[in-house]
């Protein structure tokens, strides 16, 4: 069973030390997403993606999070349900901070937007709407594995 786009990006945002602006959250949650539905077959949120001008974005979690703009989002998930400790939906966001999470956000969107990616094949400039379908972000899981090895 997916969790929560919010409480994926709740657990990004904690081991960042809330210094996560929307646009890295996007980027680390669809990474992990990427990671968690290649690797294991499943969805790790609920929802879906959308082909944006920056690259995939989870429609529920940016409408939350845009207040803050480009600045760190705060803590807005109080309401939000914890990510289980020690679940492998906790292990492959702690996978992706630890890897991505000091990474500059141009190098997450130029992450996000590989020629041979998900995204690439779904956006359309000044179309809007254009869900990213999941057996295509597992395709790019599968690419990237072939391509890079790790899923990089």
């Amino acid at each position: 069973m997916p969790i929560s786009a919010l409480s994926a990006a709740k657990r990004l945002c904690e081991r960042s030390g809330w210094r996560l602006s929307n646009l890295e959250v996007q980027k680390l949650v669809y990474l992990a997403h990427m990671f968690y539905l290649g690797r294991t077959g499943w969805p790790l949120v609920d929802g879906h993606f959308e082909a944006w001008e920056y690259g995939p974005v989870h429609p529920a979690l940016y409408h939350r999070a845009k207040v803050f703009g480009s600045d760190p989002i705060q803590n807005i998930f109080h309401s939000v349900r914890d990510v289980d400790p020690g679940s492998g939906e906790a292990e492959i966001l702690d996978e992706i901070s630890e890897s991505l999470s000091g990474c500059p956000s141009g190098r997450l969107v130029a992450i996000t937007h590989w020629e041979k990616g998900a995204w690439a094949r779904n956006y359309s400039p000044g179309a809007r709407f254009v869900t990213i379908p999941n057996d295509d972000i597992k395709e790019e899981y599968m690419e990237r594995e072939r391509k890079f090895g790790s899923g990089r």
